[in-house]
Protein backbone atom coordinates (compact mmCIF):
# COMPACT_ATOMS: atom_id res chain seq x y z
CA UNK A 1 0.00 0.00 0.00
CA UNK A 2 2.91 2.17 0.85
CA UNK A 3 4.79 1.60 -2.12
CA UNK A 4 1.35 2.18 -4.19
CA UNK A 5 1.04 5.93 -2.72
CA UNK A 6 4.81 5.91 -3.55
CA UNK A 7 4.97 5.55 -6.81
CA UNK A 8 1.33 7.12 -7.23
CA UNK A 9 2.19 10.27 -5.85
CA UNK A 10 4.02 12.26 -8.94
CA UNK A 11 1.22 11.74 -10.94
CA UNK A 12 -0.95 13.60 -8.32
CA UNK A 13 1.22 16.78 -7.79
CA UNK A 14 0.33 19.85 -10.02
CA UNK A 15 3.79 21.59 -10.83
CA UNK A 16 4.04 25.12 -12.98
CA UNK A 17 6.73 23.38 -15.14
CA UNK A 18 5.98 22.77 -19.05
CA UNK A 19 6.15 19.43 -20.10
CA UNK A 20 9.11 18.38 -21.55
CA UNK A 21 9.36 18.74 -25.43
CA UNK A 22 11.50 15.25 -25.55
CA UNK A 23 8.58 13.45 -24.46
CA UNK A 24 6.91 14.56 -27.49
CA UNK A 25 6.25 11.44 -30.39
CA UNK A 26 8.27 11.56 -33.17
CA UNK A 27 5.54 12.11 -35.75
CA UNK A 28 4.91 14.89 -34.25
CA UNK A 29 8.32 16.07 -34.37
CA UNK A 30 8.79 15.16 -38.03
CA UNK A 31 5.36 17.35 -39.02
CA UNK A 32 6.82 20.13 -36.98
CA UNK A 33 9.99 19.95 -38.87
CA UNK A 34 8.00 19.64 -42.44
CA UNK A 35 5.71 22.94 -41.64
CA UNK A 36 8.68 24.99 -39.96
CA UNK A 37 10.30 24.26 -43.38
CA UNK A 38 7.38 24.80 -45.68
CA UNK A 39 7.11 28.11 -43.92
CA UNK A 40 11.34 28.73 -43.91
CA UNK A 41 10.92 28.09 -47.89
CA UNK A 42 7.70 30.13 -48.95
CA UNK A 43 8.95 33.35 -46.95
CA UNK A 44 12.44 32.19 -49.35
CA UNK A 45 10.89 32.39 -52.50
CA UNK A 46 8.77 35.80 -51.20
CA UNK A 47 11.70 37.36 -50.46
CA UNK A 48 13.65 36.27 -54.15
CA UNK A 49 10.45 36.93 -56.07
CA UNK A 50 10.34 40.84 -54.22
CA UNK A 51 13.89 40.67 -55.04
CA UNK A 52 14.02 39.45 -58.85
CA UNK A 53 10.99 40.24 -60.17
CA UNK A 54 10.55 36.59 -61.59
CA UNK A 55 8.26 34.09 -59.99
CA UNK A 56 10.60 31.31 -61.82
CA UNK A 57 13.73 32.23 -60.23
CA UNK A 58 12.22 32.71 -57.30
CA UNK A 59 10.69 28.77 -56.86
CA UNK A 60 14.65 27.49 -58.31
CA UNK A 61 16.03 29.72 -55.50
CA UNK A 62 13.53 28.23 -52.62
CA UNK A 63 13.90 24.68 -53.96
CA UNK A 64 17.49 24.79 -53.68
CA UNK A 65 17.69 26.57 -50.32
CA UNK A 66 15.12 23.67 -48.98
CA UNK A 67 17.93 21.29 -49.70
CA UNK A 68 20.72 23.11 -48.30
CA UNK A 69 18.85 24.11 -44.94
CA UNK A 70 17.57 20.54 -44.29
CA UNK A 71 21.24 19.08 -44.89
CA UNK A 72 22.92 22.14 -42.93
CA UNK A 73 20.60 21.62 -40.07
CA UNK A 74 21.53 17.87 -39.73
CA UNK A 75 24.89 18.44 -39.40
CA UNK A 76 24.70 21.72 -36.72
CA UNK A 77 22.62 19.26 -35.11
CA UNK A 78 25.61 15.98 -34.80
CA UNK A 79 27.75 18.98 -34.15
CA UNK A 80 26.06 19.69 -31.28
CA UNK A 81 24.76 16.44 -30.22
CA UNK A 82 28.85 16.12 -29.80
CA UNK A 83 29.01 19.41 -27.54
CA UNK A 84 28.69 18.21 -23.50
CA UNK A 85 27.73 22.41 -22.98
CA UNK A 86 24.59 22.29 -20.99
CA UNK A 87 23.83 18.59 -20.39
Amino acid sequence: MISHVLINSDKNEKTTYKKDSAKEKPLRSIVKSISWRIIGTLDTIIISYIITGHLTLAFKIGSVELVTKMVLYFFHERIWNSIKWGK
